[in-house]
């Protein structure tokens, strides 16, 4: 973690590599905002840091309206660390909080939820009521600017227990009462209504090499349940998806400029546009927290590419694919199926045992069939025993597992090799530092191997 001379330097040089990272206060305005906020520089003196959002927000700081604070990519942290502070931030954004509440999050991490408050409270600033309050702000925020639903269904959608929770929050974090936030965006921005789905800005730290993430996805996509569509730089990545609540339709795109030829394959700007379909709206923060995972958004691409730009072989295809990232897993548990079965087999499970959606929506006609569904229509085999492991809780692939502790699990099942359970973790776990048995791939590229494998197949592929 910088020092905070090296952090008040980001700030006035109003470096956007460090959104995210932390946040910063200024004492004499009583708001807080993102490293690359483009209002004049406050005085060292009157400058706070905090490592979140919530940690602000608990000192008694709101969002600043200018840089929007609350929407930057998550730290990437989160997506390196394997100690409980890394799962527990992961679980949260998940939004197990919410529906688990801290007893929950603490029952999936393996501990107290004495020593998980602890814990988070000491190194974040911000215990996971605290952490999680702040990402129902930043929902309610969301639903309040990009659709018609009546502010009284938001506050529950949002995960907040009551109206007044509701209200009381959003004046805090935002210094503005809900219809006030919904007064302050254009009628044309607010269109939106929950049938015509949720617009959203998905936002990413720096360069994001998006022709490789949805060429990828192309290759992959199982009919049914995913598709993607239109010409390379234009082409719109859909899926279905399974939720706590209800059920999702997602569309992401590419962009116009993202050929996924070489460096023009860049992405321009800061975020990809995307629009949810949701039959709850409570299912919201788990949604766009699951795409981040698949788009690989909280990555830092500055710290991957100086890691590996460093080194002889990589450093040529660094160079052509700056922001190169490892896309993980929209469904854990359907990745881990489709590493073990492949496309064609992924394809035929749909038809004979995915659920029908309610309203098809074009080519997307189902979900993937769920473990339980698996384990009993195909028992035997490889397939019938990663099923059953994963129905019955032997093998677990949410966002707070232990990576370690999951891979023992995965190879303790039959038929699954050491190379399918590499996949798994670095797709459904999303572990960015993979090295599958074989590969050639030294340690001078940790923690980031599972990006150098892209960088290889990426070449090999052109």
């Amino acid at each position: 973690m910088a020092d905070q001379d090296t952090r008040y330097e980001a700030v006035r040089s109003r470096d956007a590599r460090f959104d995210g990272e932390f946040f910063f206060a200024v004492e004499t305005t009583g708001i807080y905002c993102r490293p690359s906020c483009p209002a004049v520089t406050p005085k060292r003196r009157n400058v706070r840091f905090f490592a979140t959002a919530a940690a602000a927000q608990g000192s008694g700081f709101r969002a600043c309206r200018r840089c929007r604070p609350d929407a930057v990519p998550g730290s990437a942290e989160w997506n390196v660390r394997a100690d409980v502070v890394g799962r527990a931030m992961r679980l949260i954004g998940d939004g197990v909080v919410d529906r688990e509440g801290v007893a929950g999050l603490a029952v999936r991490l393996g501990y107290s939820a004495r020593q998980v408050q602890r814990q988070l409270t000491a190194e974040l600033g911000a215990g996971p009521v605290a952490l999680a309050r702040a990402q129902r702000a930043h929902t309610a925020r969301v639903l309040l600017q990009t659709t018609a639903l009546p502010v009284t269904e938001i506050a529950f959608a949002s995960g907040f227990a009551s109206v007044r929770q509701f209200n009381d929050t959003v004046r805090a974090v935002y210094a503005s009462t809900p219809t006030e936030l919904r007064a302050a965006v254009r009628a044309a921005r607010r269109s939106a209504t929950p049938s015509a789905g949720i617009p959203l800005r998905l936002a990413h730290r720096g360069p994001y090499h998006a022709g490789a993430v949805f060429d990828l996805l192309q290759r992959e996509a199982v009919a049914g349940v995913e598709e993607v569509s239109g010409p390379d730089g234009l082409r719109t990545y859909r899926r279905t998806l399974r939720l706590p609540y209800g059920t999702g339709i997602v569309a992401v795109d590419e962009r116009a400029g993202d050929t996924g030829r070489g460096a023009s394959a860049v992405h321009p700007g800061g975020w990809l546009d995307a629009r949810l379909h949701l039959t709850d709206p409570r299912d919201l923060t788990t949604a766009v927290q699951r795409l981040r995972r698949l788009f690989d958004l909280d990555a830092d691409p500055y710290a991957v590419d100086e890691r590996l730009g460093a080194d002889p072989r990589l450093a040529p295809l660094v160079a052509v694919r700056p922001g190169l990232r490892a896309p993980g897993a929209a469904d854990p548990e359907e990745q881990a199926v489709r590493a073990l079965v492949g496309r064609a087999e992924a394809e035929r499970l749909v038809r004979a045992y995915g659920k029908a959606l309610d309203a098809p929506c074009g080519t997307l006609t189902h979900l993937f069939p769920e473990p339980a569904v698996l384990a009993e229509s195909e028992p035997a085999g490889p397939l019938g025993a990663l099923a059953c492991a994963l129905a019955d809780g032997t093998v677990r692939l949410d966002p707070g597992i232990d990576r370690d502790d999951a891979q023992e699990a995965l190879l303790a099942l039959p038929g699954l090799d050491a190379r399918t359970v590499a996949a798994i973790r670095a797709r459904a776990l999303g572990d960015p530092d993979v090295a599958p048995p074989g590969a050639d791939v030294p340690d001078t590229w940790r923690p980031w191997r599972t990006y150098a494998l892209h960088h290889l197949r990426a070449a090999e592929e052109r």
